[in-house]
């Protein structure tokens, strides 16, 4: 790629980041369904033959945003991490959740989950992304080997993490993010002996 196709490449992304921003902010104002492609274009500044650039309506912004940001979330946790590590429950500390650190850091798109007339998809797609981390990228040992089926397991334990984040959100984030990583690691050790992290 050259200096020239690098330049229009940031420019672009930078226009849908600007697009995408306005589109959470008028959801939370008026709920999606009442957006229209004037309010997204007028909200980012932008004119109407910008936007379709980019996006042939609202509806394939819509799975943009969602699907970007639901990737991010699964290339989030994997950070603090190698291929094959192995982590003992005992040596969990706050790098250890950044995917808790994912949210935070876009918690103005991840608030949307609060709202009723929201992004489609959220509500389903986020527990299920949470539940496909926990699948596909690690290896769980339960306290003292006790045997169990793994696929509840990790259906239990990532449904109760998921739950445990939705309360955060929809507490206005009032925990601290050292203090919910706390809350998770302790809940952590009462079922989870170690986890090898195997990635996606």
């Amino acid at each position: 790629m050259n200096i020239e196709q690098y330049e229009l490449s940031q420019r672009q992304n930078r226009t849908r980041k600007h697009l995408k921003q306005a589109f959470i902010e008028l959801i939370k104002e008026k709920g999606y369904h009442a957006v229209t492609i004037k309010d997204i274009v007028d909200k980012a500044t932008y004119n109407r033959s910008t936007f379709y650039l980019h996006y042939q309506d609202k509806i394939e912004l819509a799975d943009d945003l969602l699907h970007s940001m639901l990737q991010g979330l699964e290339d989030s946790v994997g950070k603090p991490y190698v291929h094959g590590q192995k982590v003992y429950t005992t040596n969990l500390n706050f790098p250890s959740f950044n995917l808790v650190t994912y949210i935070y850091e876009h918690r103005q798109f991840f608030e949307l989950i609060k709202y009723e007339d929201t992004l489609p998809g959220l509500h389903t797609q986020l527990p299920s992304t949470i539940s496909k981390i926990y699948n596909e990228q690690f290896i769980f040992k339960t306290i003292n080997d006790i045997p169990v089926n793994m696929d509840y397991f990790k259906r239990y334990t990532s449904y109760g993490f998921y739950g445990l984040i939705i309360h955060w959100i929809s507490n206005d984030f009032h925990t601290s993010q050292e203090e919910f990583i706390q809350e998770v690691i302790d809940l952590s050790k009462t079922h989870i002996y170690s986890f090898e992290y195997v990635g996606k």
